[in-house]
């Protein structure tokens, strides 16, 4: 894809398989893949659950904006970021400007049987997982809509989805 001159940036909830799916998307486009979580907790030199635990979630916000915006430098690569970036006005319209923002989408039960196969993700802490990710995705499905590209993550290999995701940036771009 010659034409891609800026960044992608996978948005969505926790378990859509962000880091998973671009992994690969950057391998098949021969380009870059960043996980911005990867980046914020090296620049703060804690777990995400210890700056959560520590500092609280806006102090988080913040500081993954700061890194989202230094990733987006026009540079093409796949940037992969936590599920609550895209809700932060700035770091939203940083993306929006900077990116091409696609919202990888799944169905809850896909969602809840991926995140429990981890207890790091600091907002499932306290609740049952699949009550969380429903009230999330009432409040955030909206404002991940407004990516350019909306792809479905479905169960099944990771390849298919990035098909996907290639098929939807030919379309959108041509």
């Amino acid at each position: 894809m010659q034409w891609l001159d800026r960044p992608l940036v996978l948005v969505g909830l926790m378990g859509v398989g962000k880091s998973t799916v671009g992994k690969r998307l950057a391998t098949d486009l021969g380009i870059d893949f960043v996980d911005a979580d990867e980046e914020i907790e090296t620049a703060a030199q804690m777990t995400i659950s210890e700056i959560f635990e520590r500092f609280g979630e806006p102090y988080f916000r913040d500081g993954e904006r700061r890194v989202i915006s230094r990733l987006i430098d026009c540079v093409p690569r796949v940037i992969a970021t936590g599920g609550g970036a895209f809700m932060n006005d700035q770091t939203r319209a940083l993306i929006l400007q900077g990116a091409i923002a696609i919202w990888l989408d799944a169905d809850l039960a896909t969602l809840v049987e991926r995140v429990s196969r981890r207890n790091t993700r600091p907002l499932l802490k306290n609740g049952n997982p699949g009550e969380v990710l429903a009230k999330l995705a009432e409040v955030r499905n909206p404002v991940y809509a407004q990516a350019q590209i909306h792809v479905r993550s479905k169960d099944g290999p990771h390849h298919r989805t990035v098909l996907t995701i290639l098929e939807a940036l030919a379309r959108w771009h041509g």
